[in-house]
């Protein structure tokens, strides 16, 4: 979960290790097929982002490596 984005552009993630820092520009926000979410991965943790959590990131300096992904179940209104 993201905590914060400072003023420096440091974000701030709550992680099973606790809280991490790291400079906007060092983070690659990617899509988890499994969960079609957005995650970041910190020290071989995944955080699970929204999608405006990875918006806001982007501004900061992330990048963005997201893939939009499209239902294939006959099924789906998308």
């Amino acid at each position: 979960m993201l905590e914060k984005i400072d003023a420096d552009q440091n974000c701030y993630f709550t992680t099973a290790n606790g809280t991490q820092r790291r400079p906007a520009r060092e983070l690659t926000i990617i899509t988890d097929p499994d969960k079609a979410m957005s995650v970041v991965e910190i020290n071989g943790d995944l955080v699970y982002i929204t999608e405006a959590e990875a918006d806001a990131l982007t501004v900061a300096g992330a990048v963005d490596g997201r893939k939009h992904l499209k239902a294939t179940d006959s099924d789906s209104v998308i």
